[in-house]
């Protein structure tokens, strides 16, 4: 989303790279770089100088759906690595939590998917966890009226008081879907439906009539979800890719090449 897939999110900052996109407000949340780091130095060692770390993380992305059971990606490879970091990028080109469908539209187009896609990628909110500091606008000082209430008092429950602070050594947190929360399936969809959208952007999706539609079929038909998740993906991994003088092939993924 930010530029386009091409690792430009792990550099460190550097007087090459500039300010790392890791320290970016909206970044936070990110971590456990250190697997990626594990993975690139183990096909250093192999094939030196072959696999980016753009394509390490497009390849991780499509193994970590399959291995939450969600669709096998025909992911490809070939991609560059960026030679700096787009701090500055960062909070224009990602849709926020509490963002409007036209402007979530609005991103997903600029990077080549449609509504459609959109809405399926947003499924990716199948899994994992939402800090209370994105959700505590929605309960205080009372709990949003398009909200389940019975789902209301339980978000209230795990995010106790309005005053969630980002802060990564203890963070509150709800689980995007407490059904199936491992596993990358349509109960996001049949959540919304039941006015259990997490995020305010999530919620919109069932209400707005150019995704509505969307919502409601891939909350019946879950082998429809994972179709048209898997060919979104392969778009926004594929958009805007560095031709071979803009970009290179890192040693280290956290820092630009040496001259």
């Amino acid at each position: 989303m930010v530029g386009s897939c091409d690792a430009s999110l792990l550099l460190d900052t550097s007087a090459a790279a500039g300010v790392s996109e890791k320290s970016a407000p909206r970044s936070f949340g990110m971590r456990n770089f250190k697997y990626v780091d594990a993975i690139k130095a183990a096909l250093e060692r192999e094939c030196p100088g072959t696999v980016s770390c753009a394509d390490v993380l497009a390849l991780a992305a499509r193994d970590g759906a399959a291995a939450l059971g969600g669709p096998r990606v025909a992911m490809r490879t070939g991609r560059l690595d960026s030679r700096v970091s787009r701090y500055d990028e960062v909070g224009r080109d990602l849709p926020n939590h509490n963002d409007s469908v036209s402007a979530v539209l609005s991103r997903f187009a600029a990077v080549g998917v449609d509504a459609e896609g959109a809405v399926a990628l947003l499924g990716a909110h199948s899994v994992g966890r939402v800090h209370c500091f994105n959700l505590v606008g929605r309960l205080y000082p009372s709990v949003d009226a398009g909200i389940d209430p019975a789902y209301g008092a339980y978000l209230r429950g795990r995010c106790p008081t309005a005053d969630a602070r980002e802060d990564t050594r203890d963070v509150a947190y709800a689980r995007n879907d407490r059904a199936t929360p491992m596993v990358l399936d349509n109960m996001y969809y049949k959540n919304l439906l039941a006015r259990k959208g997490l995020l305010l952007v999530d919620q919109r999706l069932a209400d707005d009539p150019r995704t509505a539609p969307f919502v409601a079929r891939m909350a019946a038909d879950n082998t429809y979800f994972h179709d048209r998740f898997a060919a979104a993906l392969l778009t926004m991994s594929e958009n805007n890719p560095l031709a071979a003088d803009e970009g290179e092939v890192r040693r280290d993924c956290r820092f630009v090449n040496s001259a």
